[in-house]
Formats: C-alpha cells, sequence, structure tokens
C-alpha cells in the first residue's frame, strides 16, 4: 500500500503560466440535485469553481437555479430536464449523482447522460449515480471513470462488505469486475483510492469531518482537480489529500469542519502547494 501524502499534492498543483485563459483549465459540467436535495450541487460546485476550474455548469432541477445564482455567481445553471446531451457533449469533466435521487426522472437523467458521454471524457460516478448501478444490471460505460463511494454504497455496488473493506485484494478484484480501468475513491476513516492496480490510502484527516456534505465538496475538488491536472489518477490523490489536509487544519480551531468551509479554503492551500512546488 501506498500513502496520500502532501509530496504527491505539491508534484500536481503547480503555478500557471502567465499567457493562459479559462478554456485551459477545464470545463465542468455537475448533474445533480433534486427539488429536495438542491445543497449536494451547490457545495459540489463551489468546491470545483474554488478548485480552480476554468468553465463550471450546473445541471439541475429548475427550483436549485436561483440558490445556485445567488451562492455562486460563477457557474452557469441549467435545466436537467432539457437538452442535457448537449450540455454533456460540452463538457470534459461530468460529475452526476450528487444529490439526484433514484426516482425515475433520476435513472433517466443518469441513463442519458451515460449514453451521451464519449471516451475522451472524465465522468464522475457519485451519490445517488452509485446507488442507481447497484443492483441495477446496468454496467459501467467504456469511458474513463471515477467512482466515489461511501462505505455502504461500495457494499451495494461491489458486494464487499463493510467489514470487509480493508481488504485491498477484495476491493481491488470488486473494481476490475465493475471496470477494467475505473479510478476507485474509498471514503471511510482512512478513505483509500485505487488506481493503476495499486492502493493509495490517505494520511490525514478524522472525525471532524463526519458531517453531511462532506463527499459533496470531495467530489467537487474531484472534478475541478481533475479538469485542470493530469493524469486523472495523480488529480484524484492531489484532490482527496487536499480536502481531509484543509479539514485539519480547521480542526485546531473547531469541533466539526463544514463542508462549505472547507471549499473556501481550497484556493490558498493550492497556492501553497504550488509555491512549494516551484
Amino acid at each position: 500500500m501506498s500513502k496520500i501524502t502532501k509530496n504527491i499534492a505539491e508534484s500536481v498543483v503547480v503555478k500557471r503560466d502567465k499567457n493562459t485563459y479559462k478554456g485551459r483549465f477545464g470545463r465542468v459540467l455537475i448533474i445533480g440535485g433534486n427539488e429536495n436535495m438542491g445543497g449536494a450541487v451547490i457545495m459540489n460546485a463551489q468546491a470545483a469553481v474554488y478548485s480552480g476550474a476554468g468553465l463550471v455548469t450546473v445541471a439541475t432541477h429548475p427550483d436549485n437555479k436561483a440558490p445556485l445564482h445567488a451562492r455562486l455567481p460563477e457557474v452557469m445553471v441549467t435545466n436537467y430536464r432539457e437538452q442535457l446531451a448537449e450540455q454533456v457533449a460540452k463538457a470534459e469533466v461530468i460529475l452526476v449523482g450528487s444529490g439526484l435521487g433514484t426516482a425515475a426522472e433520476a435513472q433517466h437523467i443518469l441513463k442519458e447522460t451515460i449514453e451521451a458521454t464519449s471516451p475522451d471524457q472524465l465522468l464522475i460516478l457519485d451519490g445517488s449515480a452509485l446507488t442507481m448501478f447497484s443492483g441495477s444490471g446496468w454496467t459501467l460505460p467504456a469511458v474513463p471513470t471515477v467512482l466515489t463511494p461511501h462505505q455502504m454504497e461500495w457494499q451495494r455496488l461491489s458486494g464487499v462488505e463493510i467489514a470487509e473493506q480493508r481488504d485491498q485484494e477484495k476491493n481491488q478484484k470488486a473494481l476490475e469486475r465493475l471496470s477494467s480501468s475505473a479510478i476507485l475513491v474509498l471514503k471511510s476513516e482512512a478513505t483509500q483510492v485505487y488506481w493503476n492496480h495499486d492502493c493509495f490510502e490517505l494520511t490525514v484527516g478524522g472525525p471532524y469531518q463526519a458531517t453531511g456534505g462532506m463527499g459533496d465538496t470531495l467530489a467537487g475538488m474531484i472534478a475541478g482537480f481533475t479538469a485542470q491536472f493530469k493524469p486523472h489518477g495523480s488529480a484524484v490523490l492531489a484532490a482527496v489529500y487536499a480536502h481531509s489536509a484543509i479539514a485539519e487544519e480547521l480542526s485546531q480551531q473547531a469541533y466539526v469542519t463544514l463542508p462549505s468551509e472547507i471549499a473556501k479554503r481550497i484556493p490558498a492551500f493550492m497556492k501553497k502547494l504550488a509555491d512549494h512546488s516551484s
């Protein structure tokens, strides 16, 4: 097992060229947030924007448009019931599932997203998308994919019981049955990332992160990092590290670390990483 360390993050997050523009930092499309769970995509989008993604669009239930614009004027917002395939085609990174729910409409939205995704894009499956894949008979698409389950979602998706999820070999074999190339971010008190037939374990973080929305912020950070940095696996490792390292810093003065507060600290934390790497 390898460790996810600050050195990895510093090797990924580098200073930007002076002569550049937003189009070079990725187009992210976030799909999710039904009428009852709009906060999930707000946290996705906040983390993606603060991570430095060049352009972020949120396709969501129309009830969420006003809250998103009020919270994040930097994002574009569309109705996920309209022209979804066209929005998918414009993106380089697609994050789907946070707060989407599992009703018939959600299943239709996920299927339409999967069908519109191409091999030159990165697909991140989070939250409800993982639940809908579990036991549905659907197979993961043949495109670069990141899975971000918590332990119960991984149990449903892979068949590996929570009590057995410390067994790297079982997780790796289950991942290979699902996909030959997907990256797995298995969230727990010691998050593990499975990439390129190796397991990387997180070395920072703690119980102060046990609060709603933490995974939504991590998924948004993964979207923002993978939109900018290559290879995707290294970018995922850097995002996972930064997410918990920021939380650890906040915990020095806070009993719990709110996901939205982690997002606000991302730009300054990334600057520290980039300054050290130069």
